[in-house]
């Protein structure tokens, strides 16, 4: 059984920056593939980023790809989401999930994982 429990999310201003985090517990981080997706209010969930257990592969969307970035530690067992340059279309409640599944590359679908934090929301004013 693995839990996850997130921080970090709050307001920013246009162009700033946040790091969220996703403390994972139950198993290692490097034995889970993560994501984080966010939805947005009157909107689908979206994928936004995710990292392979290996740390081999990450993908980003295109809307967050070069402002984005995951990272690990490893000792901590969090993943974190460094979000830079944002925007008020990155404004929406952010989730972090986990697989089990040990893959080379990283999966977009979030029928694909199976555990889920509680989400964090953040803001972005204009």
């Amino acid at each position: 059984q693995v839990q996850l429990v997130e921080s970090g999310g709050g307001l920013v201003q246009t162009g700033g920056s946040l790091r969220l985090s996703c403390a994972a517990s139950g198993r290692p981080v490097s034995r889970l593939a993560m994501g984080w997706f966010r939805q947005a209010p009157g909107k689908e969930r979206e994928f936004a980023g995710g990292v392979t257990a290996s740390g081999s592969s990450t993908e980003y969307a295109d809307s967050v790809k070069g402002r984005f970035t995951i990272s690990r530690d490893n000792a901590k067992n969090t993943v974190y989401l460094q979000m830079n340059s944002l925007k008020p279309e990155d404004t929406a409640v952010y989730y972090c999930a986990a697989s089990r599944t040990f893959t080379l590359a990283v999966t977009t679908n979030s029928g694909m994982y199976e555990y889920w934090g509680q989400g964090t929301q953040v803001t972005v004013s204009s």
